[in-house]
């Protein structure tokens, strides 16, 4: 009998040592900053009771008699193993003790990362959230909502497998602490009242509308630059734009060179339309970006580029190279004088959110809706903030005097996003990713003759 034991001796070692790596390593991280993610562990832990807090308490306690950094529990969880067989022929019977104890003392995976994220504040006294929630009260943060801060000399914290797992998420945590969005940066769009309120359109008015198919951004033509509002500077927009259009555009463009380089558009429009990328959180991309942009890019279903008339003028042609733009990529801290964000779903037009982003029912499309300026000064294209040379009309569709109605262009932006609060739009890091933030950005490349169609069409009515 001896002799088997000391057979299975090393093999239960190398059992127990797997064990031990695999639990150290842990499964890949998944769900990467997903506000759903957050929510829901926030709704946990706000969830737990002082029944429960006080029984952890006495968990930890109970890991005090533990031996060998956590190894027994690993043994505990193996009743083959002969090595604990022989444990508990040694007079101490330290076998049954531990059996007695693991109905109190095994820990489930959620309390182990707590006491994880518990131990990484603690160890960082400079934590402002800790600061600010902190109370000092048997090592528990009452403002941390629920989360333990357990004492680092228990043995029975050292087990690897708990470690590792617990500054997994701990880790994890921290990094989307204040990343944004948030749970409450979302709404069900079947919740939200119809709010759409066209102006009729008025007897003089141009009532077509004129679209250049530019495609989706099929061929993945990104960067996070912007040579509107922060030309020759690289990643001067800190967050990455999706372009349909003109496909030389990036952070040195210039008329000279949209001119001559090539276009996703038909009829030759190289004019170049781009807008800040929407990502899926649920997937683990980009983790490192220095901007906190993280996540899955999602390319749009749809991306409609519509010029639409004025309800109560006849439109005017552009001027080529006219720049233009919509919304404010810092409006979450600028205030929402410039917002233009507009969010709603497939088949629920009729309502719009300007500050939470969409929740869909299963088959919706996740939308965005951007309209850009139409009232031209007439003479500039392009001002000092990008903004005074062309305005927007009135809400009767009037333009103030001494501008005149041009194409409005209208990008419609349609995406299979998650139907969980688990997407956000690219932002500028001190934004927290806040769905008002929406914009986009406008040069006009098309040649003169297209652009006269286009006004024709849409002075004339028509649908082109």
């Amino acid at each position: 009998m001896k002799h088997v034991k000391r057979l299975y001796a090393p093999l239960s070692a190398l059992v127990l040592t797997a064990g031990v790596l695999t639990a150290v390593a842990g499964p890949a991280g998944a769900d990467h900053c997903d506000p759903a993610e957050q929510g829901q562990q926030n709704q946990q832990n706000q969830q737990r009771s002082p029944d429960q807090d006080e029984q952890d308490q006495n968990q930890q306690g109970q890991g005090q008699g533990r031996n060998q950094q956590g190894f027994d529990q690993q043994r505990q969880r193996n009743p083959q193993d002969p090595d604990r067989q022989d444990q508990n022929q040694q007079g101490q019977d330290q076998g049954q003790q531990d059996q007695n104890q693991q109905p109190g003392n095994r820990q489930s995976r959620s309390d182990q990362e707590q006491q994880g994220f518990g131990q990484q504040r603690q160890r960082n006294p400079q934590d402002p959230d800790r600061q600010g929630q902190g109370q000092g009260q048997g090592g528990q943060e009452q403002g941390g909502q629920g989360r333990r801060n357990p004492d680092p000399q228990d043995p029975g914290q050292q087990d690897p497998g708990q470690q590792g797992r617990g500054q997994q998420g701990e880790q994890a945590e921290e990094e989307c602490a204040d990343l944004g969005p948030f749970p409450q940066d979302f709404a069900d769009i079947r919740q939200a009242r119809p709010n759409v309120q066209a102006p009729r359109p008025r007897r003089g008015g141009s009532t077509g509308t004129f679209v250049s198919r530019c495609g989706r951004n099929e061929n993945g033509h990104r960067n996070p630059d912007n040579f509107i509002v922060a030309p020759g500077v690289r990643n001067g927009a800190h967050h990455v734009h999706d372009y349909v259009g003109n496909l030389s555009t990036d952070a040195f463009s210039t008329d000279a060179s949209l001119a001559v380089a090539g276009t996703t558009c038909a009829f030759g429009d190289r004019s170049t339309y781009f807008w800040p990328v929407l990502r899926d959180r649920t997937v683990d991309v980009d983790t490192q970006d220095p901007d906190g942009n993280v996540g899955r890019i999602l390319t749009p279903r749809v991306a409609t580029m519509q010029f639409r008339g004025n309800p109560v003028a006849k439109v005017t042609a552009m001027p080529r190279f006219l720049r233009v733009i919509t919304g404010d990529a810092k409006a979450a801290t600028n205030g929402g004088a410039n917002a233009r964000a507009q969010w709603t779903c497939s088949g629920f037009t009729d309502r719009v959110l300007t500050d939470k982003y969409p929740l869909c029912p299963r088959g919706s499309l996740v939308m965005r809706i951007l309209d850009f300026p139409s009232c031209w000064d007439g003479q500039n294209t392009d001002s000092a903030n990008h903004r005074t040379h062309i305005l927007f009309p009135d809400g009767s569709g009037a333009c103030p005097s001494g501008t005149r109605p041009v194409p409005q262009l209208r990008m419609i932006l349609a995406y299979a996003a998650p139907r969980t609060p688990s997407f956000a739009l690219d932002a500028f890091p001190e934004q927290l990713h806040n769905p008002v933030t929406d914009h986009a950005d406008f040069a006009n490349v098309m040649p003169d003759r297209l652009m006269r169609f286009a006004v024709d069409c849409i002075n004339r009515g028509r649908r082109c």
